[in-house]
């Protein structure tokens, strides 16, 4: 299952730093951290996620094919086994680039609106000449192939994140909402009650808006504690 079309299409509005601040509201925490931004616009990436899984190349799982099933609209998100994640930069054990420049031609060409890579990536120039957005760890020159392979499509990704609240690992499902930018990588969980995700976008453009009043009261002399505790008051 996935958030409907029109949840990626609000939330392309706004920053992660907005959608991690609507989820703290509600003790939820999103964040999936040490991603850069590579290439593409400064603006953000929102849409449903379309998970792919690396693996050593001696792994008994068979080679599956990704790129050519890309769906439109959606944010290809690469892991690797949680067996090569570690928990200190580069935050792989694969020195080896998942993710090229021809693969970010055919994920453009099909309609995806960006790529999220839990590992390294090669052709940086050619994915910022396609101006298509690419966030990952790390970068190398190596190709995949012989070290690791893709093995899983469209399944639940675990990401190592290690930190409070979130624990050592979050879940990456296929259809939870991904947003990005240059600030960093959010995931809304597709799993989350409708409710839920209506308070999440009420409460977003709202706090925003405070946060621009913040903003223009600190120009004006205001104390930033003060002015914090007056625009947000309600919220």
């Amino acid at each position: 299952m996935s958030q409907p079309a029109n949840v990626s299409q609000i939330l392309s509005k706004y920053s992660p730093c907005d959608v991690s601040d609507g989820m703290a509201k509600h003790g939820l925490d999103g964040s999936l951290p040490n991603l850069l931004q590579y290439s593409g616009p400064a603006a953000t990436v929102a849409g449903p996620a379309y998970t792919v899984e690396f693996a050593l190349f001696d792994d008994p799982r068979p080679e599956v094919q990704y790129i050519d099933s890309v769906q439109k609209g959606s944010v290809l998100c690469i892991g690797l086994d949680k067996r090569l994640q570690v928990s200190h930069a580069p935050y792989t054990l694969v020195n080896n680039a998942l993710y090229g420049g021809l693969m970010s031609t055919r994920a453009r060409y099909l309609g995806a609106v960006g790529t999220v890579v839990f590992g390294r990536i090669r052709d940086v120039k050619e994915h910022r000449e396609l101006e298509y957005p690419v966030f990952a760890y790390g970068t190398g020159t190596a190709a995949p192939r012989p070290a690791v392979k893709p093995v899983a499509l469209n399944k639940p990704l675990e990401v190592y994140v290690d930190g409070f609240p979130s624990g050592a690992y979050a879940t990456i499902s296929p259809g939870d909402t991904i947003i990005a930018d240059e600030n960093g990588v959010v995931r809304l969980p597709a799993s989350l009650p409708q409710s839920t995700v209506d308070q999440i976008l009420d409460y977003i453009p709202r706090r925003v808006r405070a946060d621009e009043l913040v903003a223009q009261d600190i120009l004006a002399g205001v104390g930033a504690i003060s002015a914090q505790k007056d625009r947000r008051k309600g919220l």
